[in-house]
């Protein structure tokens, strides 16, 4: 499984941004997704998971309430809308795909490269 995540960029601190990650493979559906983050001199950390069917989802509590992920079967993709952004949310985002859905919190089978999101205060 090949990743390819997109749509980081500058924000202001309130605003909105949405990621996406597109895979390739004809297996995506069998994968549960995850977004993690590594913010400047930190380790990477979680962020959120979807199951394969895309019926559950869990977050960290850093972001509870203010992201959202989600996924399409049909396009091999999954997205992250992060809304209510603050400066601490300022990081490399990546998305990985793995084979178990609440072990993703730890770790991944696959990884796409980051993109920046850059939140100004």
């Amino acid at each position: 499984v090949q990743l390819q995540a997109s749509g980081g960029g500058l924000v202001q601190a309130g605003g909105s941004l949405r990621l996406s990650c597109a895979a390739s493979g004809r297996t995506f559906s069998f994968y549960a997704m995850g977004w993690f983050r590594q913010a400047p001199a930190k380790e990477r950390e979680f962020v959120a998971a979807i199951s394969g069917s895309g019926g559950s989802t869990y977050y960290a509590d850093s972001v509870k309430g203010r992201f959202t992920i989600s996924r399409d079967n049909a396009k091999n993709t999954v997205y992250l809308q992060m809304n209510s952004l603050k400066a601490e949310d300022t990081a490399v985002y990546y998305c990985a795909a793995h084979s178990g859905f609440w072990t993703l919190r730890t770790t991944a089978d696959y990884w796409g490269q980051g993109t920046l999101v850059t939140v100004s205060s």
